[in-house]
């Protein structure tokens, strides 16, 4: 696998899609319907996902995205490589038009992302990475991000969700008086400790896997890691129930951890 030449292909699908979902941003109308699970789907998110596909499947690597068709895990399970697509992820976000929402796109490998590419099409903030290239954030001008991890590092900053903000996730904040707590919606939490902007993202409440996929593949190009909790063993994708457990993003090395 060329590595470099899909996340590239990526980053153009992040990017088309991105112009198609502020389209529909900056538009009387966003077409809000909701879906089975109670979540909101609108114009733009279906825009997307027709973009991100129209890019992806010249690769000729299957598509899992979560605007797409239910593909049977007796099908998946096949599966070596595959996109794995949250064509807007923060869709609650983008109603409120608060900007904190994203484009996210993962290559799997035998359960783990290899390549991670978020788009924020609003903050115009691109992320990605992979294995070969490390991880990179562009703005205006790109530059590499990458985590110093050393042994007893300390935790002052934690990342929490915005809008599921459990029992759990306080008791385990509570265990680091000291820290500042901020708060970002969709991916964008993960990045901000790829970036070590916080060391510490503790998720508590349901996710997707398209939820998490792409930004779990650039932190852990910048050399963070995601571990399922309370088990701390790597948290893994194309499993036959596609709802994520809990789990920690961390961005330093703990004494005794």
């Amino acid at each position: 696998m060329n590595l470099k030449e899909l996340t590239s292909i990526a980053k153009d699908a992040a990017l088309n899609a991105g112009i198609e979902i502020l389209k529909v941003y900056h538009s009387a109308d966003f077409g809000v319907e909701i879906k089975g699970d109670d979540s909101p789907l609108t114009k733009a998110d279906r825009a997307a996902h027709e973009v991100i596909v129209s890019f992806l499947e010249k690769t000729e690597l299957p598509i899992l995205s979560e605007e797409g068709k239910d593909i049977p895990y007796e099908t998946r399970k096949a599966w070596d490589y595959f996109w794995l697509v949250d064509p807007l992820d923060g869709t609650k976000e983008f109603i409120k038009r608060n900007g904190e929402f994203t484009v996210n796109i993962a290559l799997i490998h035998q359960g783990a992302p290899v390549i991670g590419v978020v788009y924020s099409p609003v903050l115009e903030w691109m992320y990605w990475g992979n294995e070969e290239e490390g991880a990179w954030k562009q703005v205006k001008n790109k530059s590499p991000i990458s985590l110093k991890k050393e042994e007893g590092s300390k935790v002052e900053t934690i990342v929490a969700s915005r809008s599921h903000l459990s029992p759990e996730t306080q008791q385990f904040i509570d265990q680091y008086p000291g820290a500042e707590v901020i708060s970002m919606g969709s991916s964008l939490k993960f990045l901000l400790v790829a970036e070590g902007k916080a060391q510490v993202y503790p998720r508590f409440a349901p996710t997707m896997e398209w939820d998490t996929a792409a930004a779990h593949g650039v932190l852990l190009a910048a050399g963070g890691e995601v571990l399922q909790w309370p088990e701390k063993t790597p948290l893994v994708y194309n499993k036959e129930n596609l709802l994520n457990p809990w789990f920690i993003c961390w961005g330093v090395v703990l004494s005794g951890d």
